[in-house]
């Protein structure tokens, strides 16, 4: 590259024009020594340009050397560098020259292997993409073996089931077991996938004897990031193993999983029940789940409680409305007045969406006398909590429970001693107006016109803005 970044005789520039054309990439060169990693990363991402001014012989003898001799580096300028190798097979001459890739650049080939071993040939993946695949695999930086995890699912697909037999999934158990909860995450998160990828003859016995052992061991890490990717993927195999091997197999380590201390954990088991439900029933895990979800619903942290909120319409779906009045109503109920507004919002929601579920009789029965209570609560927040509670019910409970067992309600909280709830008022009744029939208007008229002649500016204009709205002037 010294000819390059010197005199130049304008032998390897695509015009040939000599050292004016070639100064602009010996300045790219010298920032690719310069110690500002900025300026590193800056010249590497213009590596193509460096590339085509040279043409496809110099850039095979002289870039890729180049690189290979100077560039020890910062994960991030390795990644980089190797992104950009991904995309230089055209920029060497094709894929008849695509193995010069892999043979120049320390390690970086990981990127450039999944683009690379897609143009080649068996024989020549064997001779030319494995042996820099096995070595990454087992690179000292822990990086590299992270990018070869990450990376797991596309390098499957690119190298075909073969040679997923013979080299990927011994260097995925590796991955499994690595030293770096970085990487061993990595590869949890693929699991999976891995397994979905893998030929349908003999899938069963390969998961059984090569992954499972391997997972078992994961259930119990000692770092929570590595159980938490587990547990975002491991539901997924019941359907890949069917219902003896889950229920024999899978079903032990659910249970594990839902009894751990990390509630990230929990939380992704439980999301992903679906998954479970379709092989073996949820009736298998109902006893496990019951504890795991209220202490999820009581976590101390409000974004797990809120999380857990979101997945209870899809449990209560799977449990059953018996399941559900027995060992969780009393949490949606709780929920209502959390001291965190945005748990009380979801709550609310959550309301509606197990009404959807369950029907206006449950609904009448179950969940609207609760909620009517909280009307009479000393705590004004939680006086409001029922107006947005009626609010959010009422289209799905339709006319006559709402006119019979809701409206009185909110009528009677229009006189509230707190301007908050009576301008909420306003708003409800504006809310559930369409909502009603004539007769029941006619008693929401004198509310609302009293209301619009309140001594707070709120609740007279939330007021007049309803009597607009519904016609009532």
């Amino acid at each position: 590259m010294a000819g390059v970044a010197g005199s130049g005789t304008g032998q390897g520039a695509a015009g040939g024009d000599g050292d004016d054309s070639l100064y602009p990439i010996a300045v790219l060169i010298d920032e690719l020594r310069n110690e500002d990693v900025q300026l590193r990363l800056n010249s590497i991402k213009k590596l193509s340009t460096i590339a085509l001014a040279l043409g496809v012989e110099r850039t095979r003898t002289e870039l890729l050397p180049f690189l290979t001799d100077t560039i020890y580096d910062e994960d991030e300028v390795l990644l980089t560098l190797a992104e950009q190798l991904g995309n230089f097979t055209g920029l060497v001459g094709g894929p008849d020259f695509a193995h010069c890739l892999l043979d120049s650049v320390r390690l970086l080939a990981v990127e450039a292997c999944v683009s690379i071993a897609q143009l080649l040939s068996e024989d020549d993946l064997e001779a030319l993409v494995m042996p820099t695949l096995r070595q990454a695999a087992e690179d000292k930086s822990w990086r590299v073996r992270y990018m070869v995890a990450d990376k797991f699912s596309e390098l499957q697909k690119a190298v075909g089931p073969k040679i997923t037999l013979n080299d990927l999934i011994p260097a995925f158990q590796n991955l499994l077991k690595d030293c770096e909860a970085e990487v061993r995450a990595a590869a949890a998160h693929k699991v999976k996938e891995l397994c979905e990828n893998l030929p349908m003859e003999g899938r069963e016995t390969i998961i059984m004897n090569q992954i499972l052992p391997y997972i078992k061991e994961l259930v119990s890490d000692t770092n929570q990031h590595v159980k938490s990717a587990l547990a975002s993927v491991i539901m997924g195999l019941s359907t890949i193993l069917g219902k003896g091997n889950t229920i024999e197999h899978l079903l032990p380590l659910f249970l594990a999983q839902l009894k751990d201390e990390c509630p990230e954990v929990r939380l992704n088991i439980i999301s992903n029940l679906d998954c479970v439900n379709e092989v073996i029933g949820i009736r298998q895990l109902s006893q496990s789940l019951l504890p795991a979800i209220v202490e999820l619903a009581e976590d101390a942290k409000w974004r797990v409680r809120l999380a857990i909120i979101e997945y209870m319409p899809l449990l209560a779906g799977q449990l059953g409305v018996e399941f559900f009045d027995e060992k969780l109503n009393s949490l949606c109920m709780a929920w209502l007045v959390d001291h965190v507004y945005a748990i009380r919002e979801a709550a609310t929601n959550n309301l509606m969406k197990l009404v959807q579920k369950f029907g206006k009789e449950w609904a009448q029965n179950t969940i609207v006398p609760k909620v009517l209570v909280m009307a009479n609560d000393p705590n004004y927040l939680h006086r409001m909590t029922t107006l947005f509670c009626i609010n959010a019910l009422s289209e799905a409970c339709g006319q006559e429970i709402t006119t019979k067992q809701m409206l009185p309600v909110v009528l009677k909280m229009a006189r509230d001693q707190v301007a908050n709830v009576r301008f909420n008022v306003a708003k409800s009744l504006q809310k559930i107006g369409p909502i009603l029939d004539t007769d029941a208007l006619e008693e929401v008229k004198p509310v609302l016109q009293k209301l619009g002649q309140d001594e707070d500016v709120d609740v007279k204009y939330f007021a007049q803005e309803a009597i607009s709205v519904l016609a009532l002037a």
